[in-house]
C-alpha cells in the first residue's frame, strides 16, 4: 500500500484532521460570536454607567447655571481614552458644556437625541437624561471608540493558535491509530493482488484480528474459498457448455438444411402442381375446339383423367404426411392378402409405368400370404415405391417387384435400373423433402415426400424399410419387411364388386359448383336415374321433402345452409330414414369425416370425385346401409 493521498492511511489521517478542524471551527465561531456579543454588551453597560455618573455630578451645575463646573466634570473623562467626546445639554436642547480628546473640534449634535445608545460605524453614542427631583434638567452625550475589529483580530489569533496546536495533536494521534486499521487492510490487498496474478484461490490473509477488521478478514478468506469452489464449478460448466454449443451448432446446421429443403420443396411443389395443369388445359382446348372428334375427345379425356389422378396423388401424399406429423393419422388394421394389395398398387401406377415405356416384372409367392394391416395404406406403400422407381428410371427401363416369406416375415423388394443413389445419400433418402436428383434438367422432380411417407406407413405397420444402390447410374432397390399372419383365412361371403342394380334410383344432387353438378347429373340421367339438381341448402331440403330421394349427394359448403344442417334436416323428414346421404366436399381431414357422420351422412367423399366412385356407391347400396345401421 503506497503512502500517498489515495492510500487508506492518508485518508484516515485526513479524515481525523478534517473532523477535528470542523469541530474546532464550529466551536471557535460559536465562542467568537458569544465573545463579541458579550464585548458589545459590556461597552454599552460601561458607557451607560459613565453617562449616569456624569449626569449625577453635573445636575447641580445645570441647576445653578454653572457651566464652568460642568466643564470641569466632563474633563474627568480624560482618564478614559476610549471616550472620544462628551457634552451636556440643557433641558431646552442647547449645549451647556463639552469635552473632546481630539485635537480638532468634533461635530457635536445640534440637539440631544432620544435616551439610549446607537452604533455609528465603529463608534458607540449614548444619550442619558439628567433628572433632579423628577424634573428634566438636561441630557448627557457621550461618544466612545467601539474597537470591535481589534477585538475580533485578537480573539481570532488566539483561536487560530489553539486550532493549529489541536490539529497537530489530532494528526499525530490519527497516524498512530490508523496502523491498527491499515495493517490488516494492507494484508488483504496484498493477498488479493497475488490471487489476481496467480489465480490461486487457496491463498489466505494471515492474523487473528478482532472487531470489525477481524470480521472483514474472515469474510475475505471465506470469499476466497467460495470463489475457489465456484471457479472449479465454472470450469466444469464451461466444458458442459462447450459440448452443448457443439450440439446446438449441429442442430442449427440441421435446421438450416431443413429450411433449404423446405424452400426447394415449395419450389418443386409449385412445379409439380403446374405440370398436370398444362395437359389438363390442353385437353380442355381439345374438347372445345374438336368436340365432334370422338377419338380426339377420348384422348383428351384420358390425358386429363391421368393428370388429375397425379394431382390428387400429390395432395393425398401431403395430407397423409401432415396427419402423421400431427399425430392425427390412423390406420384401420385388418386381415389382408398380399396379392390384393399388389393389385391395388398396380392399378394406381400401371398407367404411369406404361407411359414411360418401362418393363414391369412381378414375382410373388404362389401360396396366399396374409398380413395384419390397412389394405389401402399397404397398397400406398407399394405404389409410392413403384412410382418412385418409374420416375427415376430413364425411358424404357426395367422395374421389378418381388416378394418372399422368411420366418413369418414378408420381404418385398422394389428394384429398378435407373439413375441410382449416391452412397452419401442412402441415409437421407427417407427424410422429408430430400430428392436424389436436384438438377434443373430432371424431367420428373417429385416432392420429396413419397419415400418419407412410405417409411412412416411401414413403421406404423410394425415393419422396416431400407434403401440400397450400387451408386449413381446403377439403379436402386428398396426392401420392405413386414410381419405376416400364417393362420388360414376365414371363409367370407363374396360380394360382386361390379354389381350394378337394374333398377333406377331417385337421386338428389346439391352443390353450388354448377358445372360439376350439372355434368354429374347428366351422366346419372343418361343411366336411367331420376335426378333433381339444386344449388343451395333450402332448395335441396324442399326438393328432398317432395322428391323423397334414394340417394343424396350433398356439398358441405352450400349457400344459406351448410351440408351438415341439410343432412340433419333430411333425416327429420318422414322419408329421411331411407335416404342414403353422401357428403361430397373438399375437406378430407379425419375430423371432417367425423363431423359428417355425426350429422347423419352415410359416406364421405373428397373432391375431386371420379364418376366411378359414384357408380361404386350406387352398386353397393345394401352394403353401405348395413355399415350405417
Amino acid at each position: 500500500m503506497q503512502h500517498d493521498t489515495g492510500s487508506v492511511r492518508s485518508k484516515l489521517i485526513i479524515m481525523a484532521v478534517s473532523t477535528t478542524l470542523v469541530a474546532l471551527l464550529s466551536a471557535s465561531i460559536a465562542m467568537l460570536l458569544y465573545d463579541l456579543r458579550t464585548f458589545q454588551q459590556y461597552w454599552v453597560d460601561d458607557l451607560m454607567t459613565q453617562a449616569d455618573i456624569m449626569a449625577s455630578v453635573t445636575a447641580p451645575a445645570l441647576a445653578f447655571n454653572d457651566s464652568s463646573t460642568a466643564q470641569k466634570n466632563l474633563a474627568v473623562l480624560k482618564v478614559r481614552p476610549q471616550i472620544l467626546s462628551g457634552a451636556v445639554y440643557t433641558a431646552a436642547g442647547t449645549r451647556f458644556a463639552a469635552y473632546t480628546q481630539q485635537s480638532r473640534e468634533p461635530d457635536y449634535p445640534a440637539r440631544p437625541g432620544r435616551p439610549g445608545h446607537t452604533f455609528e460605524r465603529d463608534e458607540l453614542v449614548v444619550y442619558h437624561n439628567i433628572i433632579e427631583n423628577g424634573e428634566l434638567l438636561g441630557t448627557v452625550y457621550l461618544r466612545a471608540r467601539y474597537a470591535l475589529v481589534d477585538r475580533m483580530l485578537d480573539y481570532g489569533l488566539i483561536l487560530g493558535a489553539v486550532m493549529l496546536a489541536a490539529l497537530a495533536i489530532a494528526a499525530l494521534v490519527a497516524s498512530r491509530l490508523q496502523q491498527s486499521i491499515t495493517t490488516p487492510l494492507l494484508a488483504v490487498t496484498n493477498v488479493a493482488r497475488e490471487v489476481m496474478q496467480k489465480r490461486d484461490f487457496s491463498l489466505r490473509v494471515p492474523g487473528n484480528q478482532r472487531g470489525e477488521i477481524g470480521v472483514l478478514v474472515a469474510a475475505f478468506n471465506d470469499m476466497l474459498a467460495e470463489i475457489g469452489r465456484r471457479s472449479h464449478a465454472l470450469q466444469e460448466a464451461n466444458l458442459t457448455l462447450e459440448h452443448e454449443m457443439q450440439v446446438r451448432h449441429r442442430a442449427e446446421e440441421a435446421l438450416l438444411q431443413g429450411d433449404r429443403r423446405k424452400d426447394e420443396f415449395l419450389a418443386t411443389l409449385a412445379h409439380e402442381l403446374r405440370n398436370p395443369l398444362a395437359p389438363i388445359r390442353t385437353g380442355l382446348d381439345i374438347l372445345r375446339i374438336r368436340s365432334g372428334d370422338a377419338q380426339a375427345t377420348q384422348r383428351a379425356t384420358d390425358i386429363m383423367e391421368r393428370q388429375l389422378r397425379q394431382m390428387v396423388r400429390l395432395v393425398d401424399d401431403l395430407l397423409d404426411v401432415s396427419r402423421i406429423n400431427t399425430g392425427k393419422f390412423a390406420i384401420k388394421m385388418g386381415r389382408v392378402e398380399l396379392k390384393a394389395v399388389v393389385n391395388d398398387a398396380l392399378e394406381v401406377v400401371r398407367s404411369y409405368i406404361e407411359l414411360h415405356g418401362h418393363e414391369l416384372v412381378i414375382d410373388l409367392p404362389d401360396r396366399p400370404v396374409f398380413l395384419h394391416g390397412d389394405a389401402t395404406r399397404l397398397a400406398q406403400i407399394l405404389s409410392n415405391l413403384l412410382n418412385n422407381a418409374a420416375k427415376y428410371t430413364n425411358r424404357g427401363g426395367r422395374v421389378s417387384l418381388s416378394a418372399r416369406v422368411e420366418d413369418k416375415i414378408l420381404t418385398v423388394c422394389v428394384a429398378d435400373n435407373g439413375i441410382g443413389i449416391a452412397p452419401e445419400m442412402l441415409d437421407h433418402v427417407f427424410e422429408m423433402f430430400v430428392q436424389v436428383d436436384s438438377t434443373l434438367e430432371r424431367t420428373n422432380a417429385g416432392l420429396g415426400v413419397g419415400l418419407s411417407l412410405a417409411r412412416r406407413l411401414v413403421e406404423l405397420h410394425g415393419g422396416t424399410i431400407e434403401a440400397s444402390s450400387g451408386g449413381v447410374g446403377r439403379g436402386s432397390e428398396f426392401t420392405v419387411r413386414l410381419p405376416i399372419v400364417v393362420e388360414p383365412e376365414m371363409p367370407t361371403k363374396s360380394t360382386p364388386a361390379a354389381y350394378i342394380s337394374a333398377e333406377s334410383y331417385r337421386i338428389l344432387l346439391a352443390d353450388d359448383n354448377v358445372d360439376f353438378v350439372n355434368s354429374i347429373g347428366a351422366l346419372l340421367s343418361a343411366m336411367g336415374h331420376s335426378v333433381v339438381i339444386t344449388h343451395n341448402g333450402p332448395d335441396a331440403l324442399t326438393a328432398a321433402a317432395r322428391f323423397c330421394p334414394d340417394y343424396a349427394f350433398l356439398d358441405i359448403g352450400l349457400p344459406k345452409m351448410s351440408g351438415y344442417d341439410l343432412a340433419r334436416g333430411i333425416r327429420k323428414l318422414p322419408c329421411g330414414s331411407i335416404t342414403l346421404l353422401v357428403a361430397v366436399t373438399g375437406w378430407g381431414q379425419e375430423k371432417d369425416r367425423q363431423l359428417a357422420f355425426e350429422a347423419g351422412f352415410d359416406h364421405h367423399m373428397v373432391k375431386p370425385v371420379r364418376f366411378e366412385q359414384i357408380e361404386e356407391i350406387l352398386s353397393n347400396r345394401s352394403l353401405i346401409k348395413k355399415v350405417r345401421g
